[in-house]
């Protein structure tokens, strides 16, 4: 039987890949093995690499700032990343990184069933939205493979570009919204299984 546990230690103890022969600890994630919200980030970084946790260094702590403002608790969310290893200098996962961390990822989404999956960053938001630009669908929820997602940019990006700060504030202040219409979609009728990636926008946005 599978379960978020079991998950984790696979996590801390996988060399499916390169990474894990730079990590000083894997990362496999935490939060509610019922989480109405997951959060799913690019890799780790310096502070996530030493303490075997998501979002503990700066744009973590923005991160519970965005969340605080949206009415919730970073208990009450389940947060972790594409890959679960940090990449040298903070370098961009590669391809084949993120392939080889995709079954831990995909095992977490289901497990947890969230109501909302909320994509930081690029390599996060390509699982779903392919080939789109951040810039464009930023705060747009929409539903895939009967699941509500919706891509806002990392936390990390208002950090180095102030510019963008006021744009993801908004788009966070927007989740109870996007939770609350997503539950009554769940109770008007059944997921229905749709084709990958070919989201249907939610009209309430």
């Amino acid at each position: 039987m599978d379960d978020l546990s079991q998950i984790a230690q696979q996590v801390r103890t996988c060399n499916l890949c390169g990474l894990s022969a730079s990590r000083q600890k894997a990362v496999p994630g935490e939060g509610p093995a019922r989480a109405e919200i997951m959060l799913i980030g690019e890799g780790p970084g310096f502070h996530e690499d030493q303490q075997g946790r998501p979002f503990v260094g700066p744009s973590g702590q923005f991160l519970n700032e965005l969340l605080a403002s949206a009415g919730y608790k970073r208990e009450q969310v389940f947060i972790t990343n594409v890959v679960k290893c940090r990449p040298p200098g903070n370098r961009d996962p590669l391809p084949e990184e993120i392939q080889a961390c995709s079954h831990y990822l995909d095992r977490q989404i289901a497990l947890i069933n969230p109501k909302v999956i909320v994509t930081l960053g690029r390599f996060s938001m390509a699982k779903w939205f392919p080939g789109q630009k951040i810039s464009a669908i930023h705060g747009k929820a929409k539903r895939i493979d009967g699941r509500i997602v919706v891509a806002m940019f990392h936390p990390a990006a208002a950090l180095h570009q102030q510019s963008l700060r006021s744009l993801i504030e908004e788009d966070f202040r927007r989740l109870p919204e996007i939770v609350k219409a997503a539950q009554a979609a769940a109770e008007e009728k059944p997921a229905v299984k749709m084709e990958p990636n070919k989201g249907e926008q939610l009209s309430l946005f």
